[in-house]
């Protein structure tokens, strides 16, 4: 589908461009499906959309290190690997589906586009946020730069420091990551100073971070809300459970409205 860069002239001269999410919508399919029983995590192995999920988190959970997002950040904040436009990244997420998703199998430029409506039918003040909501998710572009999905998609966590029950699976998904068996790594604060301020967390390495950081290196004129509802939109266990409150400031809980917002 090479719709996003197509256009039709309707019959006063107007150009319009088509809204590739008109072609491939699942509300028909979900429109019945109470809202509570999405991000459904319960385990069965016989299931194998339920199975790929599983196997995500936790391979997400065994190899997400301190010393791993250390090396992702060095590598990928370089920024020098590949360059594209934002049409040609939300493009390339035509292509991709996100496998730790328990709901649809969809490709990731629909729910940008989805994602983007919703959010200027609800908020048509904010004209930013409909742009957060395109863009959201574009760092899901390392999935198709060789990097395994479990260090791309999914749900985030601060690394350094004790995993909180409130992640998906639990803390004895963790049971085989190295980190686990640290005592400074696995204490509450970890390597860190309470309400140090999420700005100073290492969170696990995947698309919220690096699009975080891709926007901060190219001098984003974003408001500081938006670069947080890019940054911890997959932070789960924080903007829905409120998980490692300790290490929040006044600012992280004033963002964490817009966060909640945008979820």
């Amino acid at each position: 589908m090479r719709v996003l860069l197509d256009f039709i002239t309707d019959e006063d001269g107007k150009v319009r461009y088509i809204d590739p999410s008109e072609l491939l919508r699942p509300e028909v399919e979900f429109s019945a499906k109470p809202i509570e029983t999405f991000r459904d995590y319960t385990v069965n192995d016989e299931d194998p959309l339920r199975a790929r999920v599983r196997k995500i988190y936790y391979d997400m959970h065994t190899n997400q290190t301190v010393e791993f997002v250390r090396e992702k950040m060095s590598f990928w904040c370089q920024f020098n690997h590949f360059k594209a436009t934002i049409l040609e990244a939300l493009e390339l997420l035509n292509s991709l589906v996100d496998e730790s998703d328990p709901d649809v199998d969809i490709p990731n430029i629909v729910h940008a586009f989805q994602t983007a409506e919703r959010l200027r039918m609800d908020y048509p003040q904010y004209d930013w946020l409909h742009l957060t909501g395109l863009i959201h998710d574009l760092g899901k572009v390392l999935a198709l730069q060789r990097e395994p999905q479990w260090a791309v998609v999914g749900d985030t966590f601060p690394v350094g420091c004790a995993y909180s029950e409130d992640i998906v699976y639990g803390v004895k998904s963790f049971k085989d990551n190295p980190d686990s068996r640290s005592s400074i790594y696995s204490s509450k604060l970890g390597i860190y100073e309470r309400h140090c301020g999420l700005s100073n967390v290492l969170m696990s390495w995947g698309h919220d971070e690096y699009m975080y950081q891709v926007l901060r290196n190219n001098g984003t004129t974003l408001p500081k809300e938006a670069l947080a509802i890019i940054r911890f939109h997959s932070f789960y266990p924080w903007h829905t459970n409120d998980a490692y409150e300790h290490l929040c400031n006044d600012e992280d809980i004033r963002n964490r409205t817009w966060v909640k917002i945008f979820k």
